[in-house]
């Protein structure tokens, strides 16, 4: 019990100092290099995206908003990045996006998936953005927690929506209502 208990001790001070030394930047180009390296771990995982390939900068560029993209530095080394897509050109649906957001597989578990997104959260509000909605497969059972713990709600599950590499995988449909903008 005394093991468990210095455990816990330890993860909590863990957490602790990565929040403190962690910042928050506006993504940008000199930062792709990295932000793709942490796409294509994402990519590998089979259940991250229906992408298989990394784009280069400018056609990733044109896909993202060029509001509300963001890296999570520790020690200048980017370890984390998010941004918003648009989910439609329809005027009426402008407060509207679809998140992405990815943390490297050597920084998971360690809170900055959280900070992250309580971040682009934020960001989203200050910009207009009344709804933030996200896909993500059913599989990716992380992924569905953390945005569950972030006020996103379950819409639905989209069934054998797509293939990846030859296999049908299910969408979780999620989204979130913004409580700041009526």
């Amino acid at each position: 019990m005394k093991q468990l208990h210095q455990s816990r001790k330890h993860l909590v001070v863990h957490l602790v100092v990565v929040a403190v030394s962690m910042k928050i930047e506006v993504l940008e180009k000199k930062h792709y290099a990295s932000v793709s390296k942490i796409y294509k771990e994402g990519l590998a995982t089979g259940i991250a995206s229906f992408e298989t390939s990394i784009p280069e900068w400018e056609n990733w560029d044109e896909k993202f908003l060029k509001q509300c993209r963001y890296v999570a530095l520790i020690k200048n080394e980017v370890v984390a990045w998010c941004s918003l897509t648009s989910v439609s050109k329809r005027e009426v649906y402008k407060g509207v996006a679809e998140d992405t957001i990815y943390v490297s597989k050597l920084h998971q578990g360690k809170g900055i998936g959280k900070k992250l997104l309580q971040h682009l959260i934020n960001e989203s509000e200050k910009a207009g953005f009344w709804t933030l909605q996200a896909g993500i497969f059913a599989e990716n059972k992380v992924s569905i927690k953390l945005h569950k713990d972030y006020g996103f709600r379950m819409v639905g599950l989209r069934k054998r929506i797509a293939k990846r590499e030859e296999k049908w995988h299910d969408i979780a449909l999620m989204e979130r209502r913004s409580l700041k903008i009526n």
